[in-house]
C-alpha cells in the first residue's frame, strides 16, 4: 500500500515495530524521536516505557519504565552528549506532569516540576505538553493542557519567565501541543502547534509572537524536520508536509472517514493501514522515512518508507 504524491510517495511497511506477546503499547499518546545512530524511540502509554527500535522494526530494548506516559520527546546534542527533552504526564513515583531531560539510555539528568513563580492555585493547572532547548541552553516548556502559557527556565532549571496564555488572538494559543526549534531561516524560532486553533505559529526565544505560519490544519500535534520541509502529525486523520514557505506539498494517510478522526475508542485493525485515525507522534529520519504513532486505546505505530523515484 502507498500514500502521498510525487517525491513524497511512501509505502506502508507491514507490521513494523510489533511487540512481544503480552506487551502493550497502551494509547501511544506520545512522541517519536531518533538518535544519531538511527535508532527509533517511541513513547507509550503503558508500563512498557519508551521503546527503542532499529530502523527495520526490531525491538532492541525498553527504557524509562518509571515514566509510563511520556507525551513528547525532542532530541538534542550538547557537548558531544545526546539527550531527550521530554514532557511526562505520569510517573510511577507519583511524579505527574513534569519535564524530564534524560540520556538516550533513559538516565535522568534533570527534572522540572510546577514553578511556584507561575502563580498556580490548583494542582491541575500545570499540565505540560512539550519542551525544547533554546540556543543559549534555556529550557522552554509549553503548558498546553493547562493555561496554554509558555515557561522559560535557565539551563539549571531556574524559573525565568512565563508568557502567552489561552485564546484565539495572535500570541495566544488554545492547546500549544507540540513545538520544536525551527532553523530554516536566518533567525532560529520556536515553531508551535496551536492545536485547537488549527494553526502553526512562530515565537522567538524572548517569548514574543512572530507570525502565524499556516492555518486551517486538522488539529496539528507534533513536528519533525527534514531539511527545509516540516512534517506535521494531525489528530484528525492526516500527516501534512510543508515546504520552506510553509505551503503543503503532500498529504499522507489522509483518512476519508471522518468518524475515525481523533477517535480514541477505535481498534487499529478497524483503520486501513494506508490511513491514520489520530496521528499524534511524528518523526522523519535522515533517509526521509516517516514514523507515526496513532492515538487510540491500544496503540498503533506506522513506518512509511519513502519510495525512490
Amino acid at each position: 500500500m502507498q500514500t502521498g504524491n510525487g517525491e513524497w510517495t511512501y509505502r506502508i511497511v507491514p507490521e513494523w515495530g510489533q511487540l512481544p506477546e503480552g506487551a502493550s503499547f497502551g494509547g501511544t499518546h506520545g512522541g517519536i524521536a531518533t538518535d544519531k545512530a538511527g535508532h527509533v524511540y517511541v513513547s507509550t502509554q503503558s508500563e512498557t516505557g519508551i521503546l527503542v527500535y532499529r530502523p527495520d522494526g526490531k525491538l532492541l530494548k525498553t527504557i524509562a519504565h518509571e515514566f509510563p506516559e511520556v507525551h513528547s520527546m525532542v532530541h538534542a546534542e550538547e557537548n558531544g552528549e545526546e539527550y531527550f527533552y521530554t514532557t511526562v504526564q505520569k510517573g510511577t513515583e507519583r511524579e505527574n506532569w513534569l519535564f524530564v531531560k534524560m540520556k538516550t539510555d533513559g538516565t535522568v539528568v534533570q527534572k522540572i516540576t510546577a514553578p511556584p513563580e507561575a502563580g498556580f492555585k490548583q494542582p491541575n493547572e500545570w499540565r505540560l505538553t512539550a519542551a525544547v532547548p533554546g540556543p543559549d541552553g534555556s529550557i522552554f516548556i509549553a503548558n498546553g493542557y493547562g493555561d496554554c502559557r509558555f515557561f522559560r527556565f535557565d539551563t539549571n532549571g531556574n524559573y525565568r519567565a512565563g508568557y502567552g496564555g489561552k485564546g484565539q488572538d495572535e500570541g495566544l494559543c488554545n492547546c500549544n501541543h507540540g513545538m520544536t526549534v525551527d532553523t530554516r531561516y536566518d533567525q532560529p524560532l520556536m515553531l508551535v502547534c496551536d492545536r485547537e486553533n488549527r494553526r502553526l505559529c512562530h515565537f522567538d526565544f524572548d517569548g514574543k509572537f512572530v507570525r502565524t505560519v499556516t492555518q486551517h490544519m486538522r488539529r496539528p500535534c507534533q513536528i519533525s524536520f527534514h531539511g527545509d520541509y516540516a512534517v506535521i502529525s494531525e489528530l484528525e486523520g492526516r500527516v501534512t508536509i510543508l515546504d520552506r514557505d510553509n505551503v503543503p506539498v503532500a498529504f499522507l494517510g489522509d483518512n476519508p472517514q471522518r468518524a475515525q478522526w481523533a477517535n480514541y475508542t477505535l481498534q487499529p485493525h478497524d483503520v486501513t493501514p494506508a490511513a491514520f485515525s489520530a496521528a499524534h507522534g511524528v518523526c522523519i529520519d535522515r533517509q526521509a522515512n516517516i514514523y507515526i504513532s496513532d492515538w487510540n486505546q491500544t496503540g498503533r505505530i506506522t513506518k512509511l518508507e519513502r519510495v525512490a523515484l
